[in-house]
């Protein structure tokens, strides 16, 4: 009976404080979600070159009016652990002007302008005669905290959303479309975690601002000359996390919890009852 207490008991203990160890560690996966505040607003336009292109926080819904042949940059920031989708959708005019045969196609690209390759999703759709829109999106790979030069792995930072027509005839050059563009990440957890971070997240103007930031006299100025290129405003809400937590702190925790109640009954287990009373103590 006595063990078999100490091991309900142990039991009890053990699962109270994997339980807590588990909501702690939703709890502060999920503090750092990315999404957008109801003070930020959504825009309204789009650029048309890396250098212009329109910031677009995680769960805004960015529009803009074009033309056929155009092409579309959005940017977004995505930092490590999460898995970020584009989803974007364009409003064709009316059958008289509608363009005839174009497919629309959506890529996105690194702080490095390495184009990343989609895990799954739509990413270029041809125009149907009878269509009034067209959908496309794109789901990017986890983003890793860290990777080897040669490789061409998603890393925090930056990312830019280009939209365009890939295929267009001379007639439907210039034709009136509105295009809408949504931004989402999911938070994927310990499972793509990596041992390692990057020294910065890859964003436009970081290296043209530590030039600054090291230059003391202002000689630039003075000359009439500056960097030219302004940091992007690109940045989480709960700043870049670099990949430092992971839920694989948690389930380590709870494994080596586990571990130490599995030696405490394997213990109880084998210990005996003690000395039988009919032994005499020196014996």
């Amino acid at each position: 009976m006595r063990t078999t207490k100490l091991l309900a008991t142990a039991g009890l203990l053990g699962a109270s404080a994997l339980t807590a160890l588990l909501g702690a560690g939703t709890a502060f996966a999920g503090s750092g979600d990315s999404g957008s505040s109801a003070d930020d607003k959504a825009p309204t336009e789009a650029g048309t070159s890396f250098r212009t292109a329109q910031e677009v926080k995680p769960g805004q819904q960015a529009t803009t009016g074009a033309s056929t042949g155009d092409y579309l940059y959005w940017s977004f920031p995505a930092d490590a652990g999460q898995r970020p989708t584009v989803k974007a959708t364009v409003k064709l005019p009316d059958s008289a002007a509608r363009p005839s045969g174009a497919t629309w196609r959506i890529d996105v690209y690194d702080g490095l302008r390495r184009r990343q390759s989609c895990m799954y999703g739509t990413q270029s759709r041809a125009t149907a005669p009878d269509a009034t829109s067209v959908g496309l999106s794109c789901t990017l790979r986890t983003v890793r905290a860290w990777s080897e030069q040669w490789a061409n792995d998603p890393l925090p930072g930056t990312y830019y959303v280009r939209l365009t027509a890939a295929t267009l005839t001379p007639s439907d050059q210039g034709l009136p479309v509105s295009a809408e563009v949504e931004v989402t990440s999911k938070e994927v957890g310990g499972s793509s975690a990596v041992d390692g971070s990057l020294a910065a997240p890859l964003v436009p103007g970081s290296t043209t601002k530590e030039a600054a930031a090291a230059s003391d006299d202002g000689s630039d100025e003075e000359n009439g000359s500056s960097t030219g290129q302004a940091l992007a405003t690109d940045e989480p809400e709960d700043g870049w996390s670099s990949g430092w937590w992971s839920d694989r702190w948690v389930w380590t925790a709870a494994g080596g919890i586990l571990a130490a109640l599995a030696g405490i009954g394997g213990y109880a287990l084998t210990r005996g009852a003690g000395r039988p009373s009919r032994v005499p103590p020196g014996m």
